[in-house]
């Protein structure tokens, strides 16, 4: 059975798969596949409500799963997923930014962005965007997705026949090639992941040690870099702490004291905004940085005062 045939005969079932474990959280990318189901719409093998309703139909239960666990849950899974991505030092900080600035619109392009596919849901239940909002948000973007990728497909549906011809007349060299290509791709992002993490890696204050020093009056500047959507959600902060974001640094650096020790913190997994925020700090001039190890979990783990924002 040749490649378009098996597409035929089976588009329907692979495509409903490949959507679904994408939206699961698994780095498998489904645009391909829904640019093929817009090509077969092009050549009158599949119909226009096949292409658009199986992928909806295959997003929506895990994004109404992680919806309901951001609900229940809430930061946790965000760092459950983070710690999955391909991306840590954007998966989180790039998701709250878009949210920040459009809201619920930012479920309509979310299919679009890889990363943000996956974590936008459960952030929809962590700010406590409403259950019908996200459904109707999620369901038109999941349509809008779909139908472009399908309407791309459909535009270029002869030359992606004469792929699918090329596919059959190589045997299964072209599958095996393009197979290399995406591991390679994906052990490739999971190099910079841990490359990225250990760049950044560098010396860290222990909780005890920050309350220690505390208690004895060092002379400290203690700064939460925490985005403002994660400090609206979670308004705790360590006695005396600023708040400075990473974002900032370009226009805000001078603010920073060079006389003592920096102590950053913030609630992400292996406190990637506090050391990103290091890093950038430490190109400004600013040397004495440390990320808090644990972050304000840990801080609260440890039951130690926190005070509310503005109070």
């Amino acid at each position: 059975m040749n490649a378009l045939q098996f597409l035929v005969d089976h588009g329907a079932s692979v495509l409903f798969w490949v959507v679904f474990v994408e939206q699961v959280g698994l780095p498998i990318p489904a645009i391909p596949l829904l640019i093929a189901a817009g090509a077969l719409v092009g050549a009158g093998k599949m119909s226009v409500v096949t292409a658009l309703l199986v992928p909806l139909a295959a997003s929506l239960p895990p994004d109404l799963a992680w919806y309901h666990l951001g609900r229940v849950k809430g930061g946790k899974v965000l760092g459950f997923l983070c710690r999955l991505s391909l991306e840590p030092d954007s998966c989180v900080r790039d998701t709250e930014n878009l949210f920040h600035r459009h809201g619920p619109r930012a479920l309509l392009l979310a299919k679009f962005i890889p990363g943000f596919s996956t974590v936008a849901p459960p952030l929809a239940g962590i700010v406590g965007m409403g259950a019908a909002t996200f459904l109707f948000y999620d369901t038109v973007g999941a349509l809008i997705w779909a139908g472009l990728c399908a309407g791309v497909g459909a535009l270029f549906s002869n030359q992606l026949e004469q792929l699918a011809l090329l596919f059959d007349q190589t045997g299964g060299w072209l599958f095996t090639i393009i197979g290399i290509g995406l591991a390679g791709f994906i052990g490739f992002k999971f190099f910079h992941r841990h490359k990225f993490l250990r760049d950044l890696h560098m010396a860290k204050i222990t909780v005890d040690e920050l309350k220690q020093r505390m208690d004895a009056g060092d002379l400290i500047t203690i700064v939460d870099v925490r985005h403002p959507m994660a400090l609206d959600l979670d308004p705790d902060m360590i006695p005396g702490a600023l708040n400075f974001l990473m974002e900032e640094i370009e226009h805000r650096h001078h603010e920073i004291p060079r006389d003592r020790d920096i102590i950053l913190y913030c609630s992400c997994p292996n406190e990637v905004s506090s050391a990103r925020t290091a890093f950038l700090l430490k190109k400004k001039g600013v040397h004495r940085v440390r990320p808090l190890e644990g972050g304000l979990d840990a801080w609260r783990e440890r039951k130690f005062p926190v005070e509310r924002r503005g109070e």
